[in-house]
């Protein structure tokens, strides 16, 4: 199990960095933009949408809701609105997964998936499309996507050594506080790496990586409430080891808005 998972971890890194930097960036736009159709293809069944027309309806209706959302925030205020309010849905999935994580109803999940797809599409989107800043925008897209993955990786393997004590346990039993913490150490030590590469202020980068660092771990655990309350162990099955496309990007669907608002916000990038 863990070498398909790694076979195709290497399979996905490789088709996303030639997504990044060899596309042009108006195909890359659509490409984002078609791995959330599917995300959205796969949440809809949350929400008991268990026929294909109905999950292609669902699909589609996230899809031009995403070109709508593209096009709107063509302006910079939008932009921010958009991106500010994502993560303060994100706040509030965390209260719901520390107080109420039982209390689920299908067509409450449907309408949970547009904050969840919609504002992460975006975000990675408009940061590819960025031209002034630190960095050019597949540099940016990339950075985000390392602190993802350190997090996942760190909290893997501190889990696995280290874990006792739960951290979630009526949302996802198998995540421990110091699994956690190691995904979070893990994040630190690239945001660290990114500012000194980047010439960006080191402490200041690193708080904010922290705080994507755990926005993802947010997303993460806010989609395993949502498939708990299915009754799924995954989200689909397009992914060998991995399960379905969803279960790869949730971390990133939460990690996405609030690292775009730090940079968009912060003047840093354009």
């Amino acid at each position: 199990m863990l070498r398909t998972r790694i076979l195709t971890a290497v399979t996905l890194g490789c088709i996303l960095l030639a997504c990044l930097f060899l596309l042009p960036p108006t195909w890359t736009v659509v490409m984002f933009g078609a791995v959330f159709t599917v995300g959205a293809w796969e949440w809809a069944g949350f929400g008991a949408l268990t026929g294909a027309a109905a999950r292609l309806a669902y699909a589609a209706g996230v899809a031009l809701l995403l070109f709508l959302g593209w096009r709107w925030s063509a302006d910079p205020a939008h932009l921010l609105l958009l991106l500010g309010s994502a993560c303060v849905w994100w706040v509030f999935a965390l209260l719901w997964m520390s107080l109420a994580p039982s209390r689920h109803q299908p067509m409450l999940a449907l309408l949970c998936g547009l904050p969840v797809l919609i504002p992460a599409c975006i975000a990675v989107a408009r940061l590819q499309i960025a031209t002034r800043g630190f960095a050019s925008g597949p540099q940016a897209v990339l950075w985000l996507v390392l602190m993802v993955i350190a997090a996942d990786i760190g909290a893997y393997f501190a889990g696995r050594s280290l874990g006792r004590r739960k951290l979630a346990p009526r949302v996802s039993p198998g995540k421990t506080v110091e699994g956690a913490l190691g995904g979070l150490s893990m994040v630190a030590l690239v945001a660290g790496c990114g500012a000194v590469h980047f010439g960006l202020p080191p402490l200041t980068v690193v708080l904010f990586g922290v705080a994507v660092g755990i926005f993802s771990i947010v997303g993460d655990l806010t989609e395993s409430m949502f498939k708990r309350a299915a009754g799924l162990k995954d989200s689909g099955a397009m992914l060998p080891g991995h399960g379905g496309l969803l279960d790869r990007i949730d971390s990133v669907t939460a990690a996405a808005p609030l690292y775009a608002l730090g940079l968009f916000g912060a003047g840093v990038i354009a």
